[in-house]
């Protein structure tokens, strides 16, 4: 990170598959802002072929709007001069379809998993996993590779100065498989070897001359740590050297990032739009010193980001979006499991044909209340579905400390504990469509809280406008203004949630509240399997005691009062005595459309009419 030479105005674009949007960020004072964005249509498929048109088409639509000028014909001008030009160009990209990588590992659940987790943080979509273990046979793994066309392997296993046969035998593998990579049919595929070091002369004389090898530390050393961060820098400069620079117009991209420090002009690479997310979602914890989860659903994937304990994990649910993959939604939730979050009577084949007609048109937007709140509910499932996959993955090592023989190693069984503590969670962040475009900001806020269940008091907030990418990226060369920018302007705060963990009966107190109030002290008893909403504007505070009644519990122990700050926003509190461990919604029909009725009445979620619609 480079802070020598402050930059008066940074110019960042995010290429995405469909759409490339660029912000115009300039200090103001003592802070950075964002002042103008522009989108244009990406240009990286046929007939242009060459991202930089789209790139250009965006920074023009933000020359229009900040009515200054950036560019000199076909160049960004850099640094900036008087009015005229930026002092620094940024950009992340998932066109093309982002990096897509295979790993592999001795043992699936531990070396395998410490490899995917590298990838994963390095900003990669993990195609499959290879190891010793999966029981596939030689020959099936062969085929595996060669059709899959990674743009990249990460191949490990192995602790420091244990055992080489696993690994190699993995090495014969993908040298067997002579995989060719996905763009470009001139140069050899990319492999990073971060697998027990004594076997490195072995993996050099097997893959040297047949793929383009790269070796670095072990990822998993011994048994009792993870050392992820060596291999993620491996695979961004990869990711640069080699599947950047075959994707139609990258190198020309590539050309123009950089930024002004007391030395000159600086080349900046170009980042995994996913790895940019993460890196801004890993800052803001850094700084605040929070815990925080945060999300992006789209299309056909949704990402899952975490910082807890100081450990960041990142999650590709592939097959779950709200478009390409929405039918892939309801297979794997169950109509049930979708139908359960519908607070009106509907036939089943008429649901399967609305997502059905989801699919085959993807970009179509609702265009009834009742679209609209099928939309919602099959979007509870997919964040729901997501978070479960990343509770799974976000996990504590497995294999450590526990009495075990070879064949217990090599079985399939998840021993690992999950890193994400819901009661310690501080802060939970939105983006995506369904999320920060919901027509009220208050649906955004009912979606999240169904989905992840956030217990105790956790804060609510969506990205706006989806710029967490170019954020994280700047985040890599001014933390400041990065965090700056992500703070006032990428940010809408929703509000605070309070949520008591635990079982009460329907209709009894839960929860005794006196929360301080800009207007004044206000009392509220909560009943069981209820919400209630109370105002608390953006940027204003209140103090809060709070009682759980009976076993419940907002994490000083069952029963125990809980003293604390709640921070307002857009929607203000919510108290949710709906229980957790577990959160049950009714089955009987008629009970379960008059519960959510009830919710969705109590934070005004959506207009009073739909209560008794019937589709």
């Amino acid at each position: 990170m480079s802070e020598g030479k402050e930059l008066r105005s940074i110019l960042a674009t995010d290429c995405g598959s469909t759409t490339t949007k660029a912000i115009l960020i300039e200090k103001q004072g003592d802070s950075y802002r964002l002042v103008v964005r522009g989108e244009a249509p990406t240009t990286v498929e046929a007939p242009f072929e060459d991202v930089t048109k789209g790139v250009l088409n965006a920074i023009m639509e933000v020359e229009e709007l900040a009515g200054r000028k950036l560019l000199d014909g076909d160049k960004i001008i850099v640094p900036q001069n008087g009015t005229e030009g930026v002092d620094a160009y940024l950009s992340t990209s998932s066109a093309g379809g982002g990096l897509q990588m295979m790993v592999t590992g001795v043992v699936k659940s531990m070396t395998g998993e410490s490899a995917e987790r590298a990838a994963l943080g390095a900003g990669a979509i993990v195609m499959d996993i290879v190891a010793s273990n999966d029981r596939r046979l030689p020959h099936e793994k062969i085929r595996r590779i060669r059709d899959l066309r990674p743009d990249m392997i990460l191949l490990s296993g192995g602790i420091d100065g244990g055992t080489k046969t696993h690994v190699v035998e993995l090495a014969e593998i993908i040298a067997a498989a002579d995989p060719r990579p996905r763009l470009g049919s001139s140069y050899d595929l990319p492999v990073i070897y971060a697998g027990n070091q004594d076997a490195i002369p072995e993996i050099e004389e097997r893959l040297g001359g047949k793929t383009s090898l790269e070796v670095t530390e072990n990822i998993r050393p011994v048994m009792e740590r993870e050392n992820l961060m060596p291999a993620r820098h491996k695979i961004h400069d990869l990711f640069m050297e080699h599947v950047m620079a075959q994707a139609p117009g990258y190198k020309k991209l590539m050309s123009w990032t950089g930024y002004q420090t007391n030395s000159g002009w600086t080349s900046a690479p170009i980042m995994p739009t996913p790895a940019a997310v993460g890196n801004i979602i890993q800052t803001i914890a850094k700084q605040e010193g929070i815990q925080v989860v945060g999300v992006d659903i789209g299309g056909a994937t949704t990402d899952v980001f975490s910082v807890f304990q100081d450990v960041f994990n990142r999650t590709v649910s592939a097959n779950l979006g709200m478009s390409y993959s929405v039918s892939n939604v309801l297979a794997e939730a169950g109509l049930p499991n979708v139908m359960r979050w519908v607070p009106f009577d509907m036939d089943e084949s008429e649901l399967r044909n609305r997502i059905k007609n989801k699919m085959i048109r993807p970009t179509t937007i609702p265009q009834s209340l009742e679209e609209l709140i099928i939309e919602q509910a099959i979007s509870r499932e997919a964040l729901r579905l997501a978070f479960e996959q990343h509770k799974a993955l976000a996990v504590g090592l497995k294999g450590v400390q526990q009495e075990r023989t070879i064949s217990d190693t090599f079985e399939q069984s998840s021993s690992g504990e999950t890193l994400i503590d819901l009661l310690g969670l501080d802060l939970l962040v939105g983006s995506g469509g369904v999320l920060s475009h919901a027509p009220r900001r208050i649906q955004s806020v009912l979606m999240m809280l169904d989905a992840f269940l956030p217990e105790g008091v956790t804060q609510l907030a969506v990205d706006s406008i989806f710029m967490m990418p170019q954020l994280g990226v700047l985040a890599e060369v001014n933390e400041r203004a990065a965090t700056d920018v992500f703070v006032a302007d990428c940010l809408i705060r929703l509000g605070t949630a309070v949520a008591p963990i635990g079982k009460g009966k329907e209709g009894q107190t839960a929860l005794k509240a006196t929360i301080q109030l800009p207007s004044g002290a206000q009392h509220v008893e909560v009943p069981f399997g209820s919400m209630v909403r109370l105002p608390l504007a953006v940027g204003e505070t209140a103090n809060a005691t709070f009682e759980p009644q009976g076993k419940l519990d907002l994490g000083s122990g069952p029963g125990k009062s809980l003293q604390t700050e709640l921070v307002g926003g857009v929607g203000g509190i919510f108290l949710d005595c709906r229980g957790r461990r577990p959160f049950e919604i009714p089955t009987d029909p008629a009970s379960r459309i008059r519960k959510l009725t009830e919710w969705s009445d109590a934070l005004e979620v959506y207009p009073k009419e739909h209560a008794t619609a019937s589709a």
